[in-house]
């Protein structure tokens, strides 16, 4: 075939893919669906529709396979159809399964509300008395609970008093410290200042060792050698 040929077998593919999908998505659907009935006959029918317009595009891309001139073209057009047949198939198989469970799942569901609205009856006749039951238990709770608040709030007066003392405490210790802290400032300067005379001294007496030894060293070298 022409190459202007290729454009319906690309469409013809794409909207294969695109009905596979929505058939997939609406199989997962009729899995998830809650029921009723009617809306899974609703369900039924899309898919139904679907199928059908995806059997009609397998169908031509068969037909074009069958128009092509190369055989290679057309053996390889011939297994995408049988690859999207078996795919289809697949569909269908999941399609009934899913139908199935759906069903069984709506049985159940109502079976499950039929059970429940015995339930509810046998329960009704119940209520009066389990009522009185319960009011009296309310009661006693809240009689327990008044009794709780009061302990706490007393536990909550002893915890303030508490509090305060230990804050008087942290006070007068922050004034302790702040006395010892100006102490110990003034005793670092001291040192400072000590220090610092200690090795004004230390630099004096060495000056003062220093010239003794070179007036000594002169008068030597006066009496010993006068020549020089």
């Amino acid at each position: 075939m022409a190459a202007a040929a290729c454009v319906p077998v690309r469409v013809c593919h794409q909207e294969i893919v695109k009905f596979d999908l929505e058939i997939k998505a609406a199989v997962q659907d009729i899995r998830d669906c809650p029921g009723p009935l009617s809306a899974l006959m609703e369900l039924n029918a899309a898919v139904k529709e679907k199928f059908r317009h995806l059997r009609g595009r397998i169908q031509e891309l068969e037909q074009m396979a069958k128009e092509q001139d190369k055989e290679s073209e057309k053996q390889a057009l011939l297994r995408e159809v049988e690859n999207h047949k078996k795919q289809m198939l697949s569909n269908q198989a999941a399609w009934r399964k899913a139908n199935l469970a759906c069903k069984i799942a709506i049985d159940n569901s109502e079976k499950d509300q039929l059970l429940q609205g015995r339930d509810s009856l046998r329960q009704r006749k119940t209520t009066k008395e389990s009522l009185a039951e319960s009011a009296s238990n309310i009661t006693e709770s809240l009689m327990g609970i008044s009794r709780m608040m009061s302990q706490q709030v007393q536990q909550s007066e002893e915890t303030v008093q508490t509090l305060a003392n230990s804050s008087r405490t942290i006070l007068e210790a922050n004034e302790e410290f702040k006395s010892m802290s100006g102490t110990i400032q003034l005793g670092r300067k001291l040192i400072t200042k000590y220090n610092r005379r200690e090795l004004t001294d230390k630099l004096l007496i060495f000056l003062a060792l220093a010239l003794f030894l070179a007036t000594v060293l002169y008068i030597l070298k006066k009496r010993l050698f006068p020549f020089l």
